[in-house]
């Protein structure tokens, strides 16, 4: 048995799943149907939401000011949230649950002062807002949640199906389920274990700090794990990729591990600087397929072999939000969800280096499109499906694809924010001027449950997505070249377009008969630089298998079934039309006129 099938059953236990004979409309996402005229909860979405809320209230609980204010009126569930308040030291004025009708509780709560409750007892008021406000009978709390939201303090709260739509509204984290004396124990239990084991963690930090005091201490045990550190404004650790845990291999397993996961494509860079009209993602790669196909086939594959259900969701601009939905229709038939969005104008499509020092890597960020995608309820859809990472895919990267050995390392370790990076020797660019130790590859992986705590809690602006500190865990993966081919130039279309690569099932796949680890480096004129110009001076691509370099210049042109080996020169003179005829091989030549041939 499974721990989520323990779990679930435990929850069956409590009687959560039974909830009351009304089912309001926006409740209906967590029913699972009518038994007896009483309304049957989803157990699995209940989950997902208590795993939420749980989730929020420790990252929480990491800072030492933070506190909680639980708000009941129930007489039964009382002596079990005294029990959880006394042992996680929260506060928790005495007989709490007697002030949910005193209007101004929170509002006016800056001031200390006390008065008497409805059992003549004197209660003190709290003195500074709660950084969180835990209602276990909402719908008894219209004052506490209205004043909570007017504050802009977060709500946890226990929900029905009978809540009305306005209460529910201004819960942060709802947890649908009904509230018997069973499932509010369970959930008191689990905040208790919650806080305690956070406490537990920041003492054995401390412990560890005292411990490694030296930075040989500390150079010993990187070294020890096979794991590295860069060193700049954002520290990072980064992982190789052989060090990742391998796969088991059985489809069970992989299919629960792919449904947590969702594609995010950015879509929104154009072609216009290879002369193509319309979006990059549509320009033919390989054997009459675009990068948008390759993904599409890629995902696609996943869901029929494993049986999983992987979405793709596409973020569009302005400019090419109309050209993809005609696109889209071919895959009407696909084994595939796709949703297209569209962002406006404002994605970045041209690549930068950072400023830094030489330990720094470049990076581009998609922050503010990924997080107006997630604000706008998509984030609460994809959560309520059993969501829990996204992958924000680099729209210029043909060989983005989805990894599970990546998403597993992820899933066990319970990384919120991952950058796939690759080591700036093995994809020097003519463009850098600075040495850089690692490029990003713009490759996210994101803990959608993350992200719902930064836009909940307002920690996490548009634009600030790149900011490392704000996620609990965040690391690098250095990964191989395999998984980063940008496509930029005619230049990288002719190292696709070769005998180099071929696909399958929409992965990139390069040819073993290339003993050489880095690719070719390949740099056409300017008379190549147009796609229509690229594709006329090519009958066919050339081999390229054993090729180092290879510099075109001037009026060239190439006939079919030519070889290129070592390093090639080809430089026409200007006005000279030069016309490298069919079939013939060229290893470590410099050609300036057909005698040279």
């Amino acid at each position: 048995m499974t721990i989520h099938s323990v779990v679930i059953q435990k929850l069956l236990t409590t009687n959560s799943h039974i909830s009351r004979q009304t089912v309001t409309h926006h409740f209906k996402q967590f029913t699972y149907g009518i038994r007896n005229k009483q309304a049957i909860l989803d157990s699995d979405k209940t989950l997902i939401c208590l795993r939420n809320a749980l989730n929020f209230i420790t990252c929480l609980s990491r800072d030492p000011s933070s506190s909680f204010l639980f708000i009941n009126t129930n007489p039964l569930f009382q002596p079990i949230i005294d029990e959880m308040t006394l042992k996680v030291t929260t506060f928790n004025p005495e007989r709490v649950s007697n002030l949910w009708k005193m209007r101004g509780f929170l509002t006016n709560s800056f001031s200390p002062k006390k008065f008497r409750s409805r059992n003549k007892k004197l209660v003190f008021g709290p003195t500074r807002l709660p950084d969180c406000v835990v209602v276990f009978d909402t719908e008894r709390k219209s004052s506490i949640l209205s004043e909570a939201q007017t504050l802009g303090i977060p709500i946890v709260g226990l929900v029905d199906s009978s809540t009305p739509l306005e209460f529910y509204k201004k819960v942060t984290y709802p947890i649908p389920a009904n509230d018997s004396v069973q499932f509010v124990y369970l959930v008191c239990n689990m905040i208790t274990k919650c806080l305690m084991l956070e406490k537990k963690k920041k003492e054995g930090e401390k412990r560890i700090g005292r411990k490694a005091t030296s930075r040989e201490e500390v150079k010993q045990i990187e070294e020890s794990t096979g794991e590295s550190k860069v060193e700049s404004a954002n520290e990072v650790l980064v992982i190789p990729y052989d060090n990742l845990a391998p796969l088991s291999g059985d489809i069970a397993d992989m299919k629960q591990l792919l449904d947590k996961l969702v594609v995010v494509k950015f879509n929104g860079a154009l072609g216009k600087n290879m002369g193509f009209n319309g979006p990059k993602s549509l320009i033919e790669v390989k054997n009459g397929s675009t990068s948008l196909d390759l993904t599409v086939n890629q995902i696609q594959s996943l869901n029929s072999k494993y049986g999983c259900n992987v979405p793709l969701l596409l973020i569009n601009s302005r400019t090419t939000h109309d050209d993809v939905l005609k696109v889209l229709e071919k895959y009407s038939s696909s084994k595939i969800d796709i949703h297209s969005f569209r962002q406006g104008d404002q994605i970045q499509q041209e690549l930068s280096f950072s400023e830094g020092g030489e330990d720094e890597w470049y990076s581009s960020d998609h922050g503010a499109q990924f997080l107006s995608l997630m604000s706008s309820g998509t984030l609460d859809v994809l959560l309520s499906q059993g969501k829990e990472y996204a992958l924000v895919v680099n729209p210029d990267n043909v060989a983005a694809v989805v990894d599970p050995q990546i998403l597993n390392h992820l899933a066990q370790n319970s990384v919120e924010y991952c950058m796939e990076l690759e080591d700036f020797t093995s994809n020097p660019t003519k463009h850098s001027v600075k040495k850089f130790k690692f490029i990003d590859t713009r490759n996210l992986w994101v803990d959608l449950r993350a992200i719902k705590r930064l836009v909940d809690t307002n920690a996490l602006k548009l634009g600030y997505l790149s900011m490392l500190k704000l996620f609990e865990k965040a690391i690098g993966i250095m990964i191989p070249q395999s998984r980063f081919l940008p496509l930029n130039s005619t230049s990288d279309l002719l190292l696709f377009q070769s005998d180099l690569y071929s696909f399958t099932e929409g992965v990139l796949i390069r040819n073993d008969a290339r003993t050489t680890p880095t690719n070719p480096s390949i740099d056409l004129g300017p008379e190549f630089e147009k796609v229509s110009d690229f594709q006329s001076r090519f009958k066919t691509i050339p081999s390229i298998i054993r090729l180092d370099s290879l510099e075109v210049t001037g009026d060239v042109w190439f006939g079919a079934d030519i070889t290129l080996k070592g390093r090639v020169r080809i430089a026409a003179d200007p006005g000279v039309k030069l016309e490298i005829p069919d079939g013939v091989v060229l290893k470590n030549e410099e050609i300036k006129d057909p005698r040279d041939i």
